[in-house]
């Protein structure tokens, strides 16, 4: 179950000009920066902010994408206890205006989307993992989007990240990785 949660304000004290890049992977399963495929760190390296949505597995991969630039990141159910110690279940961002609420995700697959929306309602979007399949839904003026599994790992079809502009709209797109 969801537990932990954080408000963030403001986007971590940097100033944009009106639209900000973010990279969402979820679900990568590996231990270290190393183990991400060449295009997804391509893509890391061209976000203003890089958000990642659990299921690390290791703590070394959780400080790896620290060195890479602006980071925020939830823990996952498979995530060990120091990722859990340094990383909340959920929290809800505020960037350049627009409410980002980010989680892992919790339970079966099915029915996912509706329990997200009662927990994060009010928002204009919530980026999830847990289940490995990308997903991009525009319901009641919410997105809901996942990014799949950065990893490949089963139930997913193939190895895909997000990437999501924010500005005036809200525009996501998956990108598939292999």
């Amino acid at each position: 179950m969801v537990v932990a949660s954080a408000i963030v304000d403001g986007m971590f004290g940097r100033e944009y000009d009106g639209s900000v890049k973010l990279a969402v992977l979820s679900d990568t399963h590996m231990s270290r920066l190393e183990q991400l495929p060449r295009k997804l760190l391509d893509g890391l390296s061209e976000a203003d902010l890089i958000i990642h949505l659990g299921d690390f597995t290791g703590k070394e991969l959780l400080d790896g994408l620290r060195t890479l630039g602006d980071f925020r990141g939830v823990a996952g159910n498979m995530d060990i206890a120091a990722v859990r110690a340094e990383l909340p279940e959920e929290a809800v961002l505020d960037l350049d205006g627009k409410k980002v609420a980010i989680t892992h995700g919790w339970g079966a697959p099915w029915g996912l989307r509706e329990r997200l929306a009662a927990r994060f309602e009010g928002v204009d979007v919530v980026l999830y993992g847990h289940t490995h399949r990308a997903a991009e839904e525009w319901v009641g003026g919410m997105l809901f989007f996942n990014p799949g599994s950065a990893s490949g790992k089963f139930p997913a079809l193939r190895k895909t990240y997000g990437v999501i502009d924010i500005g005036e709209s809200v525009r996501g797109r998956i990108v598939r990785i292999d």
